[in-house]
């Protein structure tokens, strides 16, 4: 067990005041609804994309590491905060570092969010709900906990469940923080990757939005937002590639249960 990780004994470890437990989530959404309220989210658009590619271009070709970094500093923090956004900051990423490195570093930062938001909500009620669970809700815990990497690798490749319900759910059932940290991070490398190179691609399409976007200004239009459509960079063969993965991610879990039920071999 890692040093890092809950005890998942059935001495549960000296409890916080209420107070201090809840501190970081009253944070967070404090710094949720002052994000909201100061319309960051629409800085997280294909629209601000356009608009501002040019400069996004000219600050990463003369600053590498500082807008690396600071990509990877506002990607986390759109997923810690759970606000929306992470497609366009995901094909952003591809459309200024590559395909390749874009991906990277938006692993990395998703990854980061994610882990945030996962030890906010096991310090403030993951650890009273495992050390009170008792009956079914036990019965889950401890299930879901014997196969945490497999469940969490098949959430995150087939995204059944919104993402930060998914960084919240393990926390209240218990998973090690190893478990949650590489299961995230290896689950969304391919859906992260795919949407990467497709922003990588983006230039022409980027381009011709910015063409028109001016020329809408410049007649005094009333919306003149650029617009990219989510669904038309879905394709089919990603959506099946996707989920046989995240089939291929129980086959673990499935053969463990059909070695139960046939019992010791004779």
């Amino acid at each position: 067990m890692d040093a890092s990780d809950p005890p998942l004994d059935d001495t549960p470890s000296p409890r916080r005041p209420l107070w201090r437990r809840l501190a970081p989530v009253i944070l967070l959404l404090a710094l949720v609804a002052a994000a909201i309220a100061g319309g960051i989210h629409r800085l997280l658009s294909f629209d601000a994309l356009v608009a501002h590619a040019g400069a996004l271009q000219g600050f990463v070709a003369g600053n590498g590491a500082v807008a690396a970094g600071a990509y990877v500093a506002v990607y986390a923090a759109l997923v810690a905060l759970s606000l929306p956004g992470a497609l366009v900051a995901t094909l952003t990423g591809g459309f200024l570092f590559g395909g390749l490195v874009g991906g990277a570093l938006a692993v990395v930062a998703a990854t980061a969010g994610a882990t945030v938001v996962f030890l906010i909500a096991r310090t403030a009620i993951g650890d009273a709900l495992v050390a009170r669970a008792k009956g079914a809700i036990a019965r889950l815990a401890d299930g879901f906990r014997e196969d945490a990497f497999a469940y969490l690798l098949f959430l995150r490749l087939a995204p059944v469940f919104p993402f930060f319900v998914v960084n919240l759910a393990p926390a209240a059932l218990g998973v090690r923080l190893k478990t949650f940290v590489a299961a995230t991070a290896l689950g969304i490398v391919p859906g992260t990757f795919a949407f990467a190179f497709i922003g990588a691609g983006l230039g022409g399409v980027v381009a011709q939005e910015a063409e028109r976007r001016g020329a809408c200004l410049a007649r005094g239009g009333a919306d003149c937002a650029a617009r990219l459509d989510p669904s038309t960079l879905v394709s089919t063969p990603i959506l099946l590639a996707l989920g046989g993965l995240a089939v291929v991610a129980l086959l673990p879990v499935a053969a463990k249960r059909l070695r139960r039920r046939k019992g010791p071999a004779a």
